[in-house]
C-alpha cells in the first residue's frame, strides 16, 4: 500500500507536462503563478532540476515591464477561447512568444528560487540564485512601479484572481457594490444565472456548490473585459475604474518574499537597486497601517476610499508570514487562530472564520481550508517562534491529508476533499511538510 509521500510523488509525476506541472489531471490545463511556485518546493523534494525547470518555464512568461503573469497558457487550439478571453497581446508589454493573462498573482516566486536553490549544490545554488535574481528585481520593481502610485509601500490589486483567493468575501462585495453592470444585475433579478453552468468548465465535474457562483463569475470574467479593453494599462485602469485593493495577504507575502531577495543578493554579492531597498523598506512600515485596533487583526484596504474592508478571510492570519511585524500583535493572530469557534476549526485553517455571516464550508473560498494558505501561516508561526502551535497545524494538516486524499481544498469542519482531486499544490506541500516534520524518510522506509 502506498504511503503518503509515495502519493504525492506520484501526483505531481502525473500533472507533470516536461516544463511545467498543471494544477490538476483536466480542470486546470494551463499553467498559474503560485501554483507553479507551490509545485517547484515540492519537486525540490524529488528532482531540484526538474523544480528549477519549472520556474524557467514560468519566468517566460514574465512581461517587458516586469510583470510575472498569473497564467500562463497551454497553446492547445482546444483552450483558444481562454487565450482569446484575456487577448494579452493588446498590451505593448506582453511578451512576444506566449499568450499569458494580463494579471499578476500573489509574488512566491522568491520563496520557491530560495527553496529550490536550497536543495542544489553550492555551485549550482549560486548559477540559478544568478539567473533568477534579475527576473525577481525586476518583478517587485514592477510591482511598486506600476502598483503602487502613492509611494507609500503598498501594492493594489485590479482583479480579484490576483489575490489568489478568486472568490474572497472582500473582493466579492467590491465587485457586487462596484461592478455588477445591468446586464448582471437583470440575469441575476430574472434568474437566468443557473443557465450559465453549461459555459463553465468547472461545474461539468465538480457539483456547483464547491465552486464560485455563476453571478460572481460572470462579474469577475466582466472585470477581466474592462482590463482588457484599457489594454492592461495601469493609468488607464486606475483612471476609470470604480476598484482597487490593497490586499493585506498579497502584501504581507510581498513583503516576505522581499527579504528572500535581500538574501539572495547577499549570497551573489550584488546590491538592492537603490528604488527598490527604499520601496521595500517603505512596505514594513506600509503594511502596519492595515491593522484594526477594534478587531486586533488585519483587514485589506479599498484604494479608492482609503477604509478597511472589514471582512476577516485568512488573508487576515498572513502577515504572520510576513515576518516582520511586532511580537505583541503575531501573538493576537495566533490567538485568534487557534480560538476555537472561529479559525481553529476540526481541520484547520478555513479560508473564512466559521463565526463569519458569509462562511460556507463548501465553496471555493469562502470557508474552505487549502494546503497552501496553511502551508504560509505554518512557515510564518515557525519563523516567529511559535513552534508549538506551527507543529499542531502541521498535525493536522497531515491528518487531513491523510484521511482524505490529494485534493483542491477541504471541508473545514469534516475534512472531505473537495474541488479537484490529484491537486498538485496539495500534493507538493504535503511533501514538503512530510519533510519538515521528517515523515517522509519514515514513509519510504516503512514501504520498503
Amino acid at each position: 500500500m502506498n504511503t503518503l509521500a509515495v502519493t504525492c510523488e506520484d501526483v505531481l509525476k502525473a500533472n507533470d507536462r516536461g516544463t511545467h506541472t498543471v494544477p490538476s489531471p483536466g480542470l486546470y490545463p494551463h499553467q498559474w503563478l503560485w501554483d507553479s511556485c507551490f509545485a517547484a518546493i515540492g519537486w525540490a523534494h524529488i528532482n531540484p532540476e526538474r523544480a528549477k525547470q519549472e520556474l524557467l518555464s514560468l519566468i517566460h512568461g514574465q512581461w517587458h515591464n516586469g510583470m510575472v503573469p498569473h497564467m500562463i497558457f497551454s497553446m492547445d487550439k482546444k483552450y483558444a477561447r481562454d487565450r482569446n478571453m484575456w487577448r494579452s497581446w493588446v498590451s505593448p508589454n506582453s511578451p512576444n512568444d506566449v499568450a499569458t493573462s494580463g494579471i499578476t498573482q500573489p509574488p512566491v516566486l522568491a520563496e520557491a528560487v530560495w527553496r529550490v536553490g536550497n536543495e542544489l549544490p553550492a555551485n549550482e545554488r549560486s548559477q540559478f540564485f544568478t539567473k533568477m535574481y534579475p527576473v525577481l528585481v525586476r518583478y517587485h520593481s514592477w510591482l511598486y512601479l506600476e502598483r503602487d502610485p502613492h509611494s507609500e509601500g503598498l501594492a493594489l490589486l485590479i482583479h480579484p484572481y490576483e489575490t489568489g483567493l478568486d472568490n474572497t468575501p472582500p473582493w466579492e462585495q467590491q465587485l457586487r457594490e462596484h461592478s455588477r453592470p445591468f446586464w448582471i444585475a437583470a440575469i441575476e433579478n430574472i434568474g437566468l444565472e443557473k443557465y450559465f453552468n453549461m459555459v463553465r468548465r468547472d461545474t461539468r465535474s465538480i457539483p456547483n456548490e464547491q465552486r464560485m457562483r455563476n453571478i460572481d463569475a460572470l462579474m469577475a470574467w466582466d472585470a477581466i473585459l474592462r482590463l482588457r479593453r484599457k489594454r492592461y494599462d495601469i493609468d488607464m485602469i486606475l483612471h476609470r475604474s470604480l476598484f482597487a485593493i490593497e490586499d493585506v495577504g498579497f502584501n504581507a507575502i510581498m513583503v516576505r518574499n522581499n527579504q528572500i531577495i535581500r538574501d539572495i543578493a547577499k549570497i551573489i554579492y550584488r546590491k538592492i537597486p537603490k528604488q527598490l531597498d527604499e520601496n521595500m523598506q517603505k512596505s514594513v512600515i506600509a503594511l502596519e497601517s492595515l491593522w484594526d485596533e477594534t478587531y486586533s487583526i488585519y483587514f485589506s484596504r479599498d484604494f479608492i476610499t482609503n477604509k478597511l474592508l472589514k471582512q476577516p478571510t485568512i488573508s487576515s492570519l498572513l502577515p504572520i508570514y510576513s515576518g516582520v511585524i511586532d511580537k505583541k500583535r503575531a501573538a493576537m493572530l495566533v490567538k485568534i487562530m487557534t480560538t476555537a469557534g472561529a479559525y481553529w476549526t476540526d481541520y484547520p485553517v478555513p479560508s473564512v472564520p466559521k463565526n463569519s455571516r458569509v462562511f460556507n464550508e463548501w465553496r471555493y473560498w469562502q470557508g474552505p481550508t487549502w494546503l497552501n494558505t496553511n502551508w504560509l501561516i505554518i512557515d510564518g508561526l515557525q519563523r516567529n517562534g511559535f513552534s508549538q502551535e506551527a507543529q499542531a497545524l502541521i498535525s493536522h494538516t497531515l491528518k487531513m491529508v491523510r484521511e482524505n486524499g490529494i485534493w483542491e481544498y477541504y471541508n473545514p469542519k469534516t475534512g472531505e476533499g473537495l474541488g479537484s482531486s490529484d491537486f498538485t499544490w496539495t500534493a507538493a506541500l504535503t511533501l514538503d511538510l512530510l519533510h519538515q516534520s521528517g515523515e517522509h524518510h519514515t514513509d519510504k522506509a516503512a514501504q520498503s
